[in-house]
């Protein structure tokens, strides 16, 4: 069906796709003064600069409050010093870039990435229109998984730690350790970043206002996962959150759910005999960039870009992805799931039932259970050597790699 969809292996007119939804989405944000997120994102490192609390309100620059690290301010440094219509208009461009890049490194044919960013095209387009930092978050996951790899811990530990320092959720990378055929380099090189990357926004601010403010980030993150809980919050869009509100029960808590997630995960990375198959570690990143989302009490609609590219790796990476069941995923997670907190479903449905119980998660929750049956009971051996001979999968570095393809 791949061929018959005659994709090409020229990325160029996804990339045009992508970098128009994110200029379309600039320009409506921009001239209708609706770019509060980006307000708050150009503020870390305003604040920082002036040592003020990041995580305190400022109802006079912007609503609502950051709940990113310390950290972040070097990254929205260049564009919070710029003017802001050109420093959001970059930060959109930016957040575009980097995912489509990352997505170019997977160990999967041309026509197979191809196809994954047209599929996660409306949760690309759900994410900028929120002005959100999710897409380099996805891509911070998948370079450390490229560069573990390529056998460089140094640098596939760095997108690990300096992401857990920006938003957490890049820190479930740390799974990738049991991959590693260097794992004292691993910790080693997971020590010296986690320095470096408390100690590099001193250089703007001072060291014991950073200090101070990863502490208050704690504060930030606890006060927060209080408030997402709700059966009409637009977050816990998780496990957890669809047993709440199904069940109308917020007392549900949220550690027996997060053990199954962190047991399922850890069991699969412990399957050694399975290591030296691909198509098992890549199946691993997949469930990691669902994972995150999945349960977490902050997934709200912006966030479903992490998790769909783990979707649809694990879909593309397969002989036959459009078989009926894979189908079936595929309609659900990419258009259905994409559009559920969009004006595409009406509201007299979208508000009563798609929202108020969470079904953009269920397609989901589906999805990484057969995912998780699959890494913990399946031998790859086999699967492998068929991807390989359908020219589907290739060793990182081979010359299908995608940058070489599409120049």
């Amino acid at each position: 069906m791949i061929k018959r969809l005659n994709l090409t292996n020229s990325y160029k007119p996804i990339v045009f796709l992508w970098l128009a939804v994110s200029i379309f989405c600039w320009q409506y944000k921009y001239f209708n003064n609706r770019y509060n997120n980006y307000s708050i994102f150009a503020g870390v490192y305003h604040h920082t600069v002036a040592q003020t609390n990041l995580y305190a309100p400022y109802p006079a620059e912007y609503y609502d409050t950051n709940h990113y690290g310390p950290f972040f301010s070097l990254v929205v440094a260049p564009f919070a010093v710029l003017p802001t219509g050109l420093g959001f208009f970059l930060w959109n461009l930016m957040n575009a870039g980097v995912l489509i890049w990352a997505v170019t490194l997977l160990p999967l044919a041309n026509k197979r990435k191809i196809l994954l960013l047209l599929l996660c095209s409306i949760e690309f387009a759900n994410t900028q229109h929120s002005i959100q930092f999710n897409p380099v978050i996805a891509a911070f996951l998948i370079f450390s998984f490229y560069f573990l790899e390529k056998k460089r811990e140094e640098w596939a530990t760095l997108f690990i730690v300096i992401g857990a320092l920006i938003k957490l959720y890049p820190i479930i990378g740390l799974a990738f350790f049991m991959f590693s055929k260097r794992k004292a380099a691993f910790a080693l090189w997971c020590v010296i970043w986690a320095i470096v990357g408390v100690c590099l926004p001193m250089l703007i601010s001072s060291p014991h206002f950073i200090l101070q403010s990863h502490l208050d980030w704690y504060h930030s993150l606890s006060d927060k996962n209080l408030v997402n809980i709700g059966l009409n919050s637009a977050q816990d869009l998780s496990v957890m959150g669809v047993v709440r509100r199904i069940t109308s029960n917020l007392t549900i808590p949220n550690i027996p759910f997060l053990a199954v997630g962190a047991i399922t995960l850890g069991l699969a990375v412990l399957r050694v005999k399975q290591f030296s198959y691909q198509s098992f570690r890549l199946q691993v990143l997949a469930l990691c960039l669902m994972v995150v989302v999945l349960f977490s009490t902050g997934s709200e609609p912006p966030t479903y870009i992490i998790a769909i590219i783990g979707a649809m790796i694990y879909l593309l990476a397969q002989q036959s992805p459009f078989s009926k069941g894979n189908l079936a995923f595929i309609i659900l997670i990419a258009l259905l799931a994409g559009l559920a907190s969009t004006d595409a479903i009406p509201a007299f449905i979208r508000k009563p039932y798609v929202s108020r119980y969470a079904m953009k998660v269920w397609p989901y929750i589906a999805l990484w259970a057969k995912m998780v049956y699959e890494l913990l009971m399946s031998d790859f051996g086999n699967k492998e050597k068929q991807l390989k001979a359908a020219n589907i999968l290739h060793p990182i570095g081979t010359p299908e790699q995608p940058l070489q393809a599409a120049s």
